[in-house]
Order: structure tokens, then C-alpha cells, then sequence
């Protein structure tokens, strides 16, 4: 049965020695709790969870699936019993306010924890994953008659929570949005309509669940401006925050699904279902973008924990399995055949796994303070300084959530080729996690979507090429010092260098072709954004090998020695072999569209 560890060294590499998380935490109002040893506690609390619980719990829950009856689910063997140990543990409310029942914790912390469950066992970790961002949208627009009758429940994990945007006839075009709110006289709504794809929208792990709703008041102007967002519970809840009747929202439906199976994905029909108005009327997309911001961060914590399990997988068995000799000569003479790790074949695949995972690890963490400083700022009721740290991360998370859940596929379908046919077979667990990464990269928006978002909204629109000149900016900060250096670190501060100002040079030819050829942003925006990442990746494994080379010179990290060697090696490894992909889609994203557009659309195929 296939096992997972948790990464705390290389989490503990990222926290405390390149992105020094304990000053960053000492600067937030809600950071004074998050001392190292507080962290490493929790750290450690949460590794023994996922490696003790949830991670046995995942090939089962895959076989198994969850079970639909009358319009109630059932989730597999376990999920309860794990989802009990989970709410006992407080995890749900690590990093939501005191005064709720949550621990006050930073957000970042909430982040590291669903890393590790996300990589154990996904299908779980999306129960509890969609509240967040159930719980993010009610304390930031809801008024505090509902925040005190849902965040108790909701934080303590008594209660769950869902997101409902997707419609029968509608995906990410919001604006066919059909369902509708009719005001009733007491100021509550009935909500009448169809939500398909929605997350955990049914199932038996806890007593109630909170649909956040995207509907039309009556009179709403046509299209996303004129949406609404409800909080409907499934059963009713009393001012004081008790359950009262069940409410008419009924699941007519689960999908069945490529992955996830254990994770139940609901049809609901919402049929003068009562709801109460969250936000101003027809600023219903506004509030819900708090909600999708989280989603989508939390999809690209997918991409690397499908990524980190599936190389745990793949190295565990490049190193025992053992077939054919390395070209370069006998590595165990003594062995009939020598192991698949010798050969530099299966040595690519695993360095490119770890490299999407750590790399990606870093990524992330480093948006995770950008996260702690927006939460921070909502907490401090600061506008200004929340917009400011809203529009970085709305920069970072089309790139996180697009290249890190197309990079983490890759991972998990090359951990599957490392196996050879085992990792088609069931029992070993490969085949499940390339199975469940694959829904990463259109949930919450697909790539194209995170491409437009990026390009189109972010940079073109919002900023006019600022938000990149931004981030290289940084990049250039951190290259000049190390620009004349010998050797692996010299070499990527010159090329981390090389791709800043070609980053900037890029951005700027599409913003100047684009005027003239609107085409072109659909057109290149899915190279824009994977270039985007591969560059992104490049400063955070160029910054990972510098702290790693400054601690092995400094004699300071001789117990840590060989991780350390390793940090700079896999840097090279990505230098060497992945980033120079970056040409490939500069290239791409600058191609004219006339070979895109020229064909008549009868003339695709032929009968």
C-alpha cells in the first residue's frame, strides 16, 4: 500500500531559512502566537495526522467512492471517524479569529497544514478545504448577525461549507447564470435553481453544510452585473447559531468522476430554498472572488501535493526495483540487474518531480505571506492596505494555480512512468494520484481561464505590464549580487537576470500587438502564463540555492550537509532542463494568430 511522509525538513528549509517566516510573523498583528516552537508543534501535528490517518484512508476511499441514496451521501469507511480526529484536533480553525473559536493563527499556517493533507489524501481534504473560502467570504462581507450564526460552527468544523457558481448550461460564464432570489417580507430570499459541480456540496460528516449561492433579484441587470450572493444553509439556522428545520436544498445527483471518488461532487436543487443576501445587491461576483481567490490557491496546493507524493512514490521504487544495467557500467555487481534510480533516464523523471514539487513549494509559501498580510489587513479593517495586497496576490494566484496544477499532472503521470505497467495497476497508488491530479487543472477555472485572468485582467487590463515589472524587479534585486560569481550560483543569477528583462520585454510586444490584434490574447495567454511560471520557478530555485550555498560555506549547516547539496543540485537540474521550456512558449505566445484563426469553422473535420 503506497505511505506518505510529510516534507517538514524542506518545509522547515523554506520557513525558517529562505523566507524567514519567524520575522515575517513577528510583523503581523495576529503573528505574536506563531513563535518557532508554535510552528514546529503544529507542523508536527499535522504530519502525524496525515501519515497516521488520512494517507491509509486514501486508496480505500478511491475504491470504494462515495455513495448516493434518496438524495443523501454516504462517504466511504474511515472519512467520518478521520473528519472526527480532524475537528477534535481544532484544525479547521488554526488560522480564523479567537473570538469564532479559531486558534488566531496567520493564514500561511492554514496553507502549510492542507499541503500535507492534500498530499495524503485529496478526496478528504477537499471537505474541509471548501470552508475556507466559505469562511473568508461571511467575515469579510457578512453582516454580524450572520457571521455570529455561522462562523462558531463553520471554524470549529462542526459544520461545513460550499461554493455554488456552476449552472446546467453554464461553467465559467457566470453571466447565464438562471437561478433566482425572490425577497420575502421578514428580508430573507427563496432561492429557486440548479447548482452542478459543487464540491462536497452532500455528504454525512457533519450535521450541517452552508451553500454560499451566486442568484438574480428580480429586476437584476442582465449579466455578471447582476448577481447576487446568498448564504442558503442545508438546515435552517436560528439567530443564536442553533439548527432549526431542514431547509429545501436537496442533492438530486453525485458525479461520477475520472478522480477524487471519495470526494463527493453534487448536483443541488434549490427549490424556494431560504437564503439570506451577503454583500450589496448585485455585487455578488465581487464577494465572491474572496471565495474563488482561496479556492484557487487551494488548487494549486493540489498541484505540488500530487506532485510530492507522487516522487515519494517513484523514488521509494526507483530504489528497490531493479532491472537491465546503467549504460555507464555495473552499479551493483552483486545484483542480478542494477536499480532503476542508476539509470539517467528515471534520474530526469525523479529530478523533475522534485523539482516541481519543491520549486512549487516555494512558490507557494512565498504567496502565503502575501495572504497573511491581506488577511492581516481585513483583520485590521484597512482598505488600502488590503486592495494593495489583494492586487499581488491576484497577480501570483493565475500563475500558482494554472502552471503548478499543469506541472503537478506532469509529476504524477511521470511517477506512473517510473513504475512502468505497476503504475497502471491499482494497488500501487500512481495510477489514483495522476487520476486525481487531473481535475487541478479545470476546477476553479481552467488553465485557459487562469491565462486570460492573468494575461487579459491582470496585466494587460489592471496593470499595463506593472504587477510583472513588480515581480522582476525583485528577481533583479536578488541577481546583481551574485552577478559575478563562479560556478552553478553565478550561472542562474546571470540567467535569472536574462529572464527578468525578457519578461518585461515580452509583456510589453503583446500589450503593443494586442492593440491591433485582439486575437492574440487568447491566443498566447496559455504560453504567457506557463512561461510566467517557469521563469517564477526559476528566481524561487535560484533563491533556494543561494541560502543552501551560503549555509554549506558557512560550515553552519554541516549536520544538513547532503540536504543542502542537494538544494543547489536540483537547482541546476531545473536551470539545465526545465527552464530553458520558457523559449519554447515566449515563442509561442508571440506567434501570429493567422495560422489560429484562417480556418473556416466547417473545415475542422470531414464527415
Amino acid at each position: 500500500m503506497p505511505t506518505y511522509k510529510a516534507p517538514l525538513r524542506d518545509m522547515r528549509f523554506l520557513l525558517n531559512e529562505v523566507l524567514d517566516y519567524p520575522a515575517h510573523y513577528a510583523k503581523l498583528s495576529n503573528g505574536g502566537e506563531a513563535t518557532p516552537d508554535i510552528v514546529a508543534a503544529i507542523l508536527e501535528g499535522a504530519a502525524t495526522l496525515c501519515q497516521e490517518v488520512l494517507a491509509p484512508l486514501n486508496l480505500s476511499g478511491d475504491q470504494e467512492g462515495c455513495h448516493f441514496s434518496n438524495g443523501d451521501v454516504t462517504t466511504p469507511a474511515g472519512f467520518k471517524e478521520a473528519y472526527q480526529q480532524f475537528v477534535a484536533g481544532g484544525w479547521q480553525g488554526l488560522s480564523f479569529p479567537v473570538e469564532y473559536g479559531g486558534q488566531g493563527l496567520p493564514t500561511s499556517l492554514s496553507i502549510f497544514k492542507s499541503e500535507m493533507m492534500g498530499a495524503a489524501n485529496w478526496s478528504f481534504n477537499m471537505y474541509p478545504g471548501l470552508s475556507l473560502g466559505c469562511i473568508n467570504t461571511i467575515l469579510q462581507y457578512g453582516t454580524e448577525a450572520q457571521k455570529g450564526q455561522y462562523l462558531p460552527a463553520l471554524v470549529s468544523g462542526e459544520w461545513t461549507g460550499t461554493m455554488c457558481l456552476t449552472e446546467p448550461q453554464c461553467g465559467t460564464d457566470l453571466a447565464q447564470v438562471k437561478t433566482q432570489a425572490e425577497p420575502q417580507p421578514d428580508g430573507s430570499y427563496k432561492i429557486t435553481g440548479a447548482k452542478m459541480f459543487v464540491s462536497a456540496g452532500e455528504h454525512d460528516l457533519v450535521s450541517n453544510i452552508v451553500h454560499i449561492v451566486l442568484a438574480r433579484l428580480p429586476g437584476a441587470p442582465a449579466g455578471t452585473r447582476g448577481i447576487s450572493l446568498f448564504i442558503v444553509p442545508k438546515f435552517l439556522v436560528n439567530h443564536e447559531g442553533s439548527v432549526g428545520p431542514r431547509n429545501a436544498v436537496r442533492c438530486g445527483s453525485i458525479e461520477h468522476k475520472m478522480g477524487i471518488h471519495a470526494s463527493a461532487t453534487a448536483v443541488l436543487n434549490f427549490d424556494g430554498a431560504v437564503g439570506s443576501l451577503i454583500s450589496d445587491p448585485n455585487k455578488g461576483l465581487e464577494a465572491m472572488f474572496t471565495f474563488m481567490n482561496t479556492a484557487r490557491l487551494g488548487t494549486a496546493i493540489q498541484g505540488i501535493a500530487h506532485a510530492e507524493a507522487s516522487f515519494q512514490g517513484a523514488l521509494s521504487y526507483a530504489r528497490e526495483r531493479r532491472s537491465m544495467r546503467a549504460l555507464s557500467g555495473k552499479k551493483e555487481p552483486h545484483s542480478t540487474a542494477d536499480a532503476l534510480i542508476w539509470h539517467a533516464d528515471v534520474r530526469r523523471m525523479l529530478l523533475t518531480q522534485k523539482a516541481i514539487a519543491e520549486g512549487g513549494r516555494a512558490m507557494i509559501y512565498a504567496a502565503a505571506q502575501t495572504a497573511d498580510l491581506l488577511f492581516n489587513a481585513v483583520l485590521e479593517n484597512d482598505p488600502a492596505t488590503r486592495e494593495q495586497y489583494d492586487h499581488r496576490l491576484g497577480f501570483y494566484t493565475p500563475i500558482l494555480k494554472g502552471f503548478l496544477t499543469e506541472m503537478g499532472l506532469e509529476a504524477a503521470n511521470l511517477g506512473m512512468q517510473v513504475f512502468g505497467g505497476h503504475g497502471y495497476i491499482h494497488e500501487h497508488g500512481m495510477e489514483q494520484i495522476a487520476r486525481d491530479a487531473r481535475i487541478a487543472t479545470l476546477y476553479e477555472g481552467t488553465t485557459g481561464i487562469q491565462a486570460l485572468d492573468l494575461l487579459g485582467r491582470k496585466v494587460l487590463i489592471g496593470t499595463k505590464g506593472k504587477c510583472v515589472r513588480d515581480f522582476t524587479r525583485i528577481m533583479i534585486r536578488f541577481a546583481i549580487p551574485y552577478w559575478f560569481a563562479r560556478g552553478p550560483l553565478g550561472a542562474m543569477a546571470r540567467s535569472t537576470m536574462k529572464r527578468a528583462i525578457e519578461w518585461n520585454v515580452l509583456t510589453l510586444r503583446i500589450m503593443l500587438r494586442a492593440a491591433k490584434d485582439r486575437d492574440l490574447v487568447g491566443a498566447g495567454s496559455v504560453d504567457f502564463l506557463m512561461y510566467s511560471g517557469y521563469v517564477m520557478m526559476g528566481y524561487f530555485w535560484a533563491l533556494q540555492a543561494a541560502k543552501a550555498n551560503a549555509l554549506l560555506l558557512s560550515g553552519k549547516g554541516t549536520e544538513s550537509a547532503e540536504f543542502y547539496r542537494a538544494k543547489v543540485q536540483t537547482a541546476e537540474f531545473y536551470f539545465d532542463r526545465l527552464l530553458p521550456r520558457a523559449d519554447a512558449h515566449r515563442k509561442g505566445a508571440l506567434a501570429p494568430t493567422r495560422s489560429l484563426m484562417q480556418m473556416d469553422n466547417g473545415n475542422f473535420a470531414f464527415p
